[in-house]
């Protein structure tokens, strides 16, 4: 009778090894997102960067919204669509009833959809799991629903889409603002205003204060002009960040 064979225990990062080790699929994809996101940017089109890239448009135009930088009507759709159907349904499923629900195929609610692996995260996600790209979009959408319907939950969801934003002052001074949750689990209406190392609060009444005073100038010369408000010197830099207002030459050479 043959005798048992000892039990080796296998030694980690062992299997069978890769046919080819320096291919790095997520790296690749990185580096032609890239690519394609410079040559849109130089104003080329789908077709012009496909030629250049060796791809067709359709995958081009994918790589872009992957990167968050390619806005249509109909990839916003598909998006939303996809994302709200995604919370209560897996991937695959998702993608079907977007795909009846739109009277598309499901070829093209793909090709719509960014590049992901096992997560789709939507547009309710935190701005820590999602890419710069897909911040700069939510951003875009958030105002662009507040231009169509300027209500004031909307103009909140751009005030939300801007946190954490990079801001400058009437005088040049850069700041940042947070909007914490309570114990519900909502937002609270209070900006946290981070300019250095100091940190004051900012009431979402304010905010809308001030909105209310832009009356459709042009220019709005000086924070003031907004009203005599509590920290209206940070509100003035947010709303000619959000486009609501312009300042004049010599103070955009400070908010630049």
């Amino acid at each position: 009778m043959r005798e048992k064979r000892a039990y080796k225990p296998r030694k980690p990062g062992g299997g069978r090894k890769k046919l080819k080790p320096e291919y790095d699929a997520g790296k690749n994809l990185i580096e032609q997102m890239e690519r394609a996101v410079a040559l849109y940017d130089s104003e080329m089109s789908l077709q012009a960067i496909g030629e250049e890239l060796g791809l067709n448009p359709i995958k081009v135009r994918k790589l872009l919204i992957t990167a968050g930088v390619y806005e249509s009507e109909v990839a916003e759709k598909v998006q939303d669509t996809f994302a709200e159907y995604r919370e209560t349904q897996d991937y695959k499923t998702s993608i079907l009833s977007t795909a009846k629900a739109l009277n598309l195929s499901k070829a093209s609610v793909t090709s719509y959809l960014p590049y992901q692996k096992g997560v789709y995260f939507p547009s309710t996600a935190e701005k820590e799991k999602i890419s710069v790209g897909a911040e700069r979009q939510r951003r875009y959408r958030a105002m662009k629903r507040w231009r169509a319907d300027p209500t004031e939950e909307n103009f909140w969801g751009v005030v939300l889409a801007y946190a954490g934003v990079r801001f400058k002052t009437y005088s040049g001074l850069p700041f940042t603002y947070e909007i914490k949750k309570g114990r519900n689990g909502e937002y609270t209406k209070e900006l946290w205003i981070d300019r250095r190392e100091k940190s004051k609060s900012l009431a979402w009444s304010s905010v809308l204060l001030a909105l209310g005073n832009i009356k459709g100038e042009v220019v709005v010369d000086r924070p003031k002009a907004l009203g005599d408000i509590r920290g209206v010197t940070y509100i003035y830099g947010m709303f000619y960040r959000f486009g609501l207002i312009d300042v004049p030459d010599e103070v955009k050479e400070k908010m630049k």
